[in-house]
C-alpha cells in the first residue's frame, strides 16, 4: 500500500479516529499492530506470513535472551536469533544470487524442478531488509541491556517512568512483550522503507498517547514537505530519468546524459527523503518519534560527512551493530580500512541482490579509506580569516567533488547490470557530438530546483551565520509566516502538479 494512495488515506483516517478514542487507550498498540498488518498485506497477502514469522522469531529469541540465567545462555540465544534472521534474508533476498554464483563457478545447469528452481523463484518480500535489521537490533539491544543490568545489578532504560525495562517485560509479561515486538517490527510508517528503528530508542516510547499531545507543527511540516518531494519532485523527475535506462542513453548526447544523471541524484534524494519525512509525520501524529533520516546530504564536504547525513538510520545501524563490533578504528590503520570495506560492501549488498550493489558499497568503502588516509588530523598554526568569497569557492569545490562522486555511484542503482553502467560511462565519451536535448534538460533542471533550494540555506559557507539553522531544521532562517507560506505553495503544487504515482525507489531494497 502506497502512502500516496487513496487506500492508505482511508486506512490512516480510520486508524487515527479509533486510536484516540479514550475508552480504547489501553489497546492503542494492538490497534496499530492490526492496522500495520492490513497495510502490509494489502498488495500481497501471502507475504504477511514471513513478517509474522519474523515477529515470532525475534519475540521468542529476545525473550530467551532476557530470561537466560547465565551469560553463555544469553549469548547462545542471541546468536541463534541473529543467525535465523540472516538465514531468512539470505534465502529470500540473496538465494537466487548465491545459487547462480555457485552454478556459474561449477558450470551446473538449472534443473527443471527441485530446490534450485524454488530458490531462484522465491519472491522478494517488500521491506524485508528493514524489518530484518530491526529484529537484529532488538536481539542485540536486549542482550546489551541484560549484560549491563547484570554488571550493575540494577536495570536501566525504564519504560514510561517505571522501573520495568523492555527486557524485564519479556520475562514477566510474555504476551504483552510479543505484542510490543509485533508493534516495533510492523509499525506501518517505517515498515516498508524505514527509518530503521532501534529497540533501545523505540520501546521506551510505548505507552498511552493523547490527542492533546500531538505536535501538529512537526506533523504538517513533515508530511507536506515529504509528499512534495515525492509527488512533485521525484515522480516528475522519473519521467525524464527513465531515459538513462538501457539502451535509450546510447542515443543521447553527453550533456543530456550528464543532466539526466544529475536529475537521478535529485530524484533518489527526493524519493527517499520524502518517504522518511512522511513516515516521521505519520509517527508523530500517532505519538511516536521516528529518527530523522536525512540531514541535507548534498552539502557534504567529504564522503564521511555524506554518510553522516544520508540514510542516517542505516549508517548509524551499521556503525553500532557492525563497524564497532568489528573493532572500528581501535585496532590500527590497516584493520580500520578493512572494517570500512567490509561494512560498506555489506551495506551495499543490503540494498539489493546484485553484485553491482556490492561494487557500489566497495566504491564508497574505497572512497572513505582514501579520504581517511589523506585527511589525517594535523596540528597547524592558526591562520587569518578567509574572505567569504574565497571560502565559498573552497566549499563549493569540495561539495561539488563529493556530489560528483556520489552521483557516479547512483549510476549502479539506476543500472544494476554492471556492464550497462560501464557502457553508460563509455557513451559519455563517445556522444560528445550529439546535440543536447533541451526537452529533457530543461524539465530536469526545473524539477531539481526545489532540492537545491532546500539545501541552499545549509551550505557550509554561511550555515554558521544563520543562528536559527540548527541541524535538521527544515526551514532554516525563515520566519514562521514565510515557512507557512512556503508550505501552502508546496501543498498547492501537490494538488496541481504531481507526477504519475509510482512506488518509492527504496521499496525494491
Amino acid at each position: 500500500m502506497l502512502f500516496n494512495s487513496f487506500e492508505f488515506l482511508w486506512l490512516f483516517i480510520i486508524t487515527f479516529s479509533i486510536y484516540y478514542i479514550p475508552a480504547l487507550r489501553s489497546v492503542q498498540v494492538p490497534i496499530l499492530v492490526a492496522a500495520s498488518l492490513v497495510f502490509y498485506a494489502w498488495t500481497t497477502p501471502s507475504l504477511l506470513f514471513l513478517l509474522l514469522l519474523s515477529i515470532l522469531i525475534n519475540g521468542w529469541a529476545s525473550a530467551k535472551v532476557a530470561q537466560a540465567a547465565t551469560k553463555n545462555q544469553r549469548l547462545l540465544a542471541a546468536i541463534l536469533g541473529v543467525g535465523t534472521n540472516l538465514a531468512i534474508i539470505c534465502a529470500f533476498k540473496y538465494g537466487g544470487l548465491l545459487t547462480n554464483f555457485v552454478r556459474q563457478i561449477f558450470e551446473v545447469s538449472t534443473p527443471p524442478e527441485g530446490i534450485v528452481k524454488l530458490i531462484l523463484h522465491l519472491p522478494l518480500p517488500i521491506g524485508i531488509s528493514f524489518y530484518t535489521f530491526e529484529g537484529i537490533s532488538l536481539l542485540i539491544d536486549v542482550w546489551r541491556e541484560k549484560e549491563k543490568a547484570a554488571m550493575q545489578s540494577s536495570p536501566s532504560s525504564a519504560v514510561n517512568g517505571s522501573n520495568e525495562t523492555y527486557f524485564e517485560r519479556a520475562s514477566k509479561k510474555p504476551v504483552r512483550y510479543l505484542i510490543d515486538t509485533a508493534f516495533f517490527i510492523s509499525f506501518f510508517p517505517h515498515l516498508i522503507a524505514g527509518p530503521i528503528l532501534k529497540a533501545h530508542s523505540f520501546y521506551p516510547q510505548m505507552g498511552a498517547k493523547y490527542f492533546r499531545d500531538i505536535n501538529w507543527r512537526l506533523v504538517t511540516e513533515s508530511m507536506i514537505l515529504g509528499y512534495f518531494l515525492k509527488m512533485v519532485v521525484a515522480d516528475n523527475l522519473k519521467d525524464y530519468t527513465f531515459w538513462i535506462d538501457y539502451p535509450y542513453y546510447q542515443g543521447l548526447g553527453t550533456l543530456t546524459n550528464l543532466v539526466l544523471l544529475f536529475g537521478y541524484s535529485m530524484q533518489i534524494f527526493a524519493d527517499f527523503a520524502g518517504y522518511s519525512l512522511i513516515a516521521i509525520g505519520l509517527g508523530a501524529a500517532l505519538g511516536y518519534n521516528l529518527m530523522e533520516n536525512f540531514d541535507f546530504p548534498y552539502i557534504s564536504q567529504s564522503i564521511s560527512e555524506f554518510w553522516r547525513r544520508w540514510h542516517i538510520s542505516l549508517s548509524t545501524w551499521l556503525k553500532s551493530y557492525l563497524y564497532i563490533p568489528l573493532g572500528g578504528n581501535r585496532k590500527g590503520e590497516i584493520r580500520t580500512y578493512l572494517n570500512l570495506m567490509i561494512v560498506m560492501a555489506l551495506g551495499g549488498l543490503w540494498h539489493g541482490a546484485a553484485w553491482s550493489y556490492a561494487v557500489w558499497g566497495i566504491y564508497h568503502g574505497v572512497g572513505l579509506a582514501v579520504e581517511r588516509y589523506f585527511t589525517k588530523p594535523q596540528n597547524s598554526p592558526p591562520t587569518a580569516p578567509t574572505p567569504i568569497w574565497k571560502q565559498f569557492l573552497f566549499d563549493a569545490i569540495k561539495v561539488l567533488g563529493v556530489f560528483i562522486f556520489v552521483s557516479l555511484g547512483w549510476l549502479l542503482f539506476k543500472l544494476p547490470d554492471f556492464s550497462q553502467a560501464v557502457d553508460f560511462l563509455v557513451t559519455l565519451t563517445k556522444n560528445t557530438h550529439i546535440k543536447p536535448q533541451i526537452t529533457y534538460i530543461f524539465p530536469v533542471l526545473i524539477f531539481s530546483l526545489p532540492v537545491l533550494i532546500y539545501h541552499w540555506p545549509h551550505f557550509p559557507t554561511w550555515r554558521a551565520k544563520l543562528p536559527q539553522a540548527q541541524p535538521l531544521e527544515r526551514f532554516a532562517g525563515m520566519s514562521r509566516l514565510a515557512a507557512d507560506l512556503l508550505m501552502g505553495i508546496m501543498l498547492a503544487a501537490i494538488l496541481l502538479n504531481s507526477g504519475s504515482a509510482n512506488e518509492f525507489i527504496y521499496f525494491q531494497f
